[in-house]
């Protein structure tokens, strides 16, 4: 089956929800999504905090890559984050994942960055044995800290 890959744009703000809804319920955390389309459309496609690559099947999105810049002190340039990588149930096992992190490691590459990199949740077998069917690397001796909320708010002060 034949997969494309394109950037999207403010018209697919729908289809990038309705992932990040699909992608929430599959990690069951579907009570965390506030994003609303015109959240997405301003941090996206106005602000430009965040970009996004669609999966397509015939025209039809079928998956997202959803990365913005991060930058590696040590390697002294930036790197892209890839923060979420979803393609629909149906969908999965014709190559749109595969697809989408090759578009994106051309991208990479393509923008000089020194790195790809991801979070994986550790329960998440499929995607594990995925990515490291890519030669992707887990990074086990890093833990993940987040500061959100009221917390945040407080940090803040």
């Amino acid at each position: 089956m034949a997969t494309g890959i394109r950037m999207a744009g403010p018209e697919d703000v729908g289809a990038i929800l309705h992932f990040i809804t699909q992608l929430a319920v599959y990690e069951h955390m579907e009570d965390q999504v506030v994003a609303t389309e015109e959240l997405l459309r301003e941090w996206i496609f106005e602000k430009q905090k965040a970009e996004v690559l669609l999966a397509l099947d015939g025209e039809t999105p079928v998956g997202f890559a959803l990365f913005f810049h991060n930058f590696s002190t040590f390697l002294g340039r930036a790197g892209i984050y890839l923060e979420d990588l979803f393609v629909l149930p149906e969908h999965r096992g014709n190559g749109h994942g595969k697809a989408l992190l090759k578009a994106l490691a051309k991208l990479t590459v393509e923008r000089g960055c020194g790195r790809l990199e991801w979070c994986c949740l550790d329960w998440n077998a499929p995607s594990i044995a995925f990515y490291k069917s890519l030669g992707a690397v887990p990074m086990d001796e890093w833990t993940t800290y987040r500061v959100t909320g009221d917390t945040l708010k407080e940090l803040a002060k």
